[in-house]
């Protein structure tokens, strides 16, 4: 799943951690399903999993430091 910087950005502390530990479970699922050697359906979606978990993570520690651009 695709989401924008200033969906993230919209999205309150709580339910940006809920989604990252959706996402992590989901990336989990994925890579495991990979390493057993499924095909999987969608290749690309490793990846995208992996750079929203990296933008939500961004938003979090930005939050917590207290900078903001």
């Amino acid at each position: 799943m695709v989401m924008k910087m200033s969906e993230i950005r919209k999205m309150k502390d709580e339910d940006l951690k809920k989604k990252l530990a959706e996402l992590k479970l989901e990336l989990m699922k994925d890579l495991a399903n990979v390493k057993m050697g499924r095909p999987i359906k969608n290749p690309g979606k490793i990846r995208t999993l992996k750079k929203t978990i990296a933008r939500i993570l961004t938003v979090l520690n930005e939050r917590r430091v207290g900078g903001k651009r």
